[in-house]
C-alpha cells in the first residue's frame, strides 16, 4: 500500500517527460528553459518524489536529451526499506519511446 503513491506519481512523471521530449521546440530551447517548464508542470501536478533540478538536460552531438531517472526509498519495517527505481526515464528530444541508454554514438 505504501508503494502505491510513488508508483503513481512515477506513472505522471513518465508521462510529463515524454510530452515535454515531444514538443516541436524543446531541441531548440536552452536547458534552463526546459528545466523551468518542468518545475512548473511539476508544481501544477503535485510531483513531490522528483525535484526538477534532479533532471538531467544535456546535448550530444546536435541532439538534447532529457533524463529523469530517479530512486524512491520508502521504510517499510524497522530497519527494511523498499527501493524502487525508476530507470526508463530518458528521452531524446523529438522521441516519445524512452531510451535505455545513451546510443554508442552519442556517450
Amino acid at each position: 500500500i505504501r508503494m502505491s503513491p510513488p508508483f503513481f506519481e512515477y506513472l505522471s512523471v513518465r508521462d510529463i517527460i515524454s510530452r515535454i521530449a515531444m514538443e516541436p521546440d524543446v531541441g531548440k530551447e536552452s536547458a534552463r528553459q526546459i528545466r523551468r517548464r518542468i518545475a512548473n508542470i511539476f508544481n501544477t501536478n503535485q510531483i513531490y518524489e522528483l525535484d526538477a533540478k534532479e533532471v538531467e538536460i544535456y546535448r550530444r552531438r546536435g541532439k538534447t536529451y532529457i533524463d529523469a531517472n530517479y530512486e524512491v526509498r520508502l521504510p517499510i519495517v524497522w530497519r527494511i526499506d523498499a527501493v524502487m527505481k525508476f530507470d526508463d526515464l530518458l528521452y531524446e528530444a523529438g522521441n516519445p519511446e524512452p531510451l535505455t541508454e545513451l546510443p554508442k554514438a552519442e556517450r
